[in-house]
């Protein structure tokens, strides 16, 4: 595998120089318009002073990652796949439901933008979209899915929107991990690189360029950290926290990894269920609450943990989930 890391590591490190070099510019014209973080008023208490700190960061994993993917085909010699291609639009439109979002929660002063049912059908429709492309570029081979060892075929009826459904959820899982410096960015590395090396292990028809795609991100988030690092300088915002999950998803659903990247996205997904557990228990009880505050991070920080000890505590947890989908690709 040695040989074959050379591409997507250059990747990373022109993902990363190329959002790192950018990281100033966007903060400072962020700065310029204006466009500042609307701070929950629930989480006032312990974010206050991150009121109008710049939002849309997100624009440096656009940034990153179509620079890295670049130098990747400069280096190689090679135009885009099919697959990459549908990856990176994937990943692009859903930064425009994220910037279209943010925008409208700024215009209105509000930790408030696009309507909920606004977002899915927007995010509905790209993700329908996605597996079309994804269904052309795989030229009708059966469909298998959910590990590689003993893996189920399963009917495209059934496939299809199981699919659908797993992107648009993965989206709102990261979305809503998104909260305090750090946390979202920092997970996402080893999902993307879990997820790639996962690719070059078993690559389908097709598919090689996906590990590139992965380590750039990565390297595009590690860029971001950069500024994102507490204090933070910078948010991602929805326009870079609903792309990541899109993302992550659209890879696995592409190399037949749907159980792996469920194990990678651990903390992502505890940050869903989380919200889906709250919501529940409290219509269920009249008023009560499960836990003190949801998304789970939040939780934490109202039992008194620092943010810099919650956000250090879940990419644990983060960096164990590697480990495991690691030594267990054989099956996932």
């Amino acid at each position: 595998m040695g040989e074959n890391l050379t591409i997507p590591v250059i990747a990373l490190f022109v993902a990363f120089a190329a959002a790192y070099v950018a990281g100033p510019k966007i903060i400072a014209l962020m700065h310029r318009l204006k466009f500042g973080q609307n701070i929950n008023e629930y989480t006032m208490a312990e974010h206050a002073q991150k009121q109008g700190t710049p939002t849309m960061g997100g624009l440096l994993f656009l940034i990153g990652l179509i620079v890295g993917l670049a130098g990747a085909c400069i280096v190689s010699h090679a135009v885009p796949s099919p697959i990459l291609l549908a990856l990176v639009f994937l990943f692009v439109t859903h930064v425009g439901i994220g910037f279209l979002d943010d925008y409208l929660s700024i215009k209105r002063g509000k930790n408030l933008g696009l309507k909920a049912r606004e977002k899915l059908l927007y995010q509905l429709i790209v993700s329908v979209v996605f597996m079309a492309w994804i269904a052309m570029a795989s030229g009708g081979h059966p469909i298998t899915a959910f590990g590689v060892s003993n893996a189920i075929e399963l009917s495209p009826y059934v496939y299809y929107p199981i699919a659908i459904l797993l992107i648009m959820g993965m989206s709102n899982a990261t979305n809503l991990a998104d909260g305090l410096d750090g946390l979202a960015g920092g997970l996402a590395v080893p999902v993307a690189i879990g997820l790639s090396l996962a690719a070059m292990a078993y690559v389908p028809p097709g598919t090689e360029q996906v590990a590139w795609f992965g380590f750039a991100l990565a390297g595009a988030c590690i860029g971001f950290l950069w500024f994102n690092a507490h204090p933070a300088r910078i948010f991602m915002g929805d326009t870079g926290s609903l792309a990541l999950g899109a993302s992550f998803m659209g890879m696995a659903l592409a190399t037949r990894r749907e159980l792996l990247v469920l194990l990678l996205s651990l903390v992502y997904l505890a940050e869903l269920a989380s919200v889906m557990l709250q919501v529940g228990y409290f219509k269920a009880t009249g008023g009560k609450r499960l836990f003190k505050m949801a998304p789970l991070h939040h939780h934490f920080q109202k039992m008194q943990w620092p943010e810099t000890q919650v956000v250090a505590r879940f990419w644990i947890v983060g960096a164990l989930a590697f480990a495991v989908g690691m030594a267990c690709l054989k099956w996932l």
